[in-house]
């Protein structure tokens, strides 16, 4: 499906929001939340999802293109605004789906309110410990060491270097800026989210990637004991992003879930 770019005005912050899917009202929608190393586009996934769903894929807060208000403070922020981003579109039923710090995101969101969602998926979702440990600190880390702990596929990891290498470094360091103040003290989780995760009450996906050196499944298993019922499915050959490693599987992951 054709897909769209536009800028859109929430609480008086205009966000940069890519949308597509099927242009029927009663189309269900999907959204997408982006992790710390900031929006990847129209990936193929979900271009597959935009089949079925009507998606949209915002760029944070504080991100790229998007702006940057002066009262996001901290990942609850970005929650409440996105709980208000469903509430000014008119979405309902919402199959809510976030990668690692949109995982985190995502989370906030529902233990706050799940009235307009039908379903929450978190991908490697950072915002809690495992076992009391935290992830690794991304931020001490060499531009290689962060790539070979987030794929799988070794030789993919050592193509990309040359591609971080060719990013826009002001949009990089406004990504990072925005990252070390929302979500890096403590790092990368939010000490009280474990306490009310139980007030999760739709249908919970957690997919994980096998080989995620950055957020191990050990974090996939924390999320599955504290939310009520969920699901964890831990798919082989993929790192922090199964969603593009491992898109089949992580798409046929979801379409059973969804069925379910």
């Amino acid at each position: 499906m054709p897909h769209s770019t536009e800028i859109m005005t929430i609480d008086d912050a205009n966000i940069r929001v890519l949308r597509g899917g099927p242009e029927r009202r009663d189309a269900q929608p999907l959204v997408f939340l982006h992790g710390a190393g900031g929006h990847t586009g129209w990936m193929a996934f979900l271009e597959e999802l935009s089949q079925r769903f009507a998606v949209y894929a915002p760029e944070h807060l504080g991100f790229g293109q998007s702006d940057d208000p002066p009262w996001l403070d901290s990942v609850g922020d970005l929650a409440y605004f996105y709980l208000d981003f469903l509430k000014a579109l008119g979405l309902e039923r919402v199959h809510l789906m976030g990668t690692s710090l949109g995982g985190w995101i995502a989370a906030e969101m529902a233990v706050r309110d799940t009235a307009r969602l039908a379903s929450l998926t978190l991908v490697g979702a950072v915002g809690i410990t495992a076992q009391g440990e935290t992830i690794p600190d991304i931020f001490r880390m060499p531009v290689e060491e962060n790539l070979r702990r987030f794929y799988a596929d070794q030789e993919r990891a050592a193509r990309r270097v040359g591609d971080v290498a060719k990013a826009d470094m002001r949009l990089v360091a406004k990504n990072q800026a925005t990252v070390t103040r929302l979500a890096y003290r403590p790092r990368f989780y939010n000490p009280d989210l474990s306490k009310w995760l139980h007030r999760i009450d739709v249908p919970t996906l957690l997919i994980w990637g096998a080989e995620d050196g950055l957020v191990p499944p050990a974090f996939g298993e924390a999320y599955r004991a504290l939310i009520p019922g969920a699901t964890l499915v831990v798919l082989p050959a993929a790192g922090h992003a199964p969603f593009d490693e491992q898109k089949d599987a992580f798409l046929a992951a979801f379409s059973e879930f969804i069925g379910a």
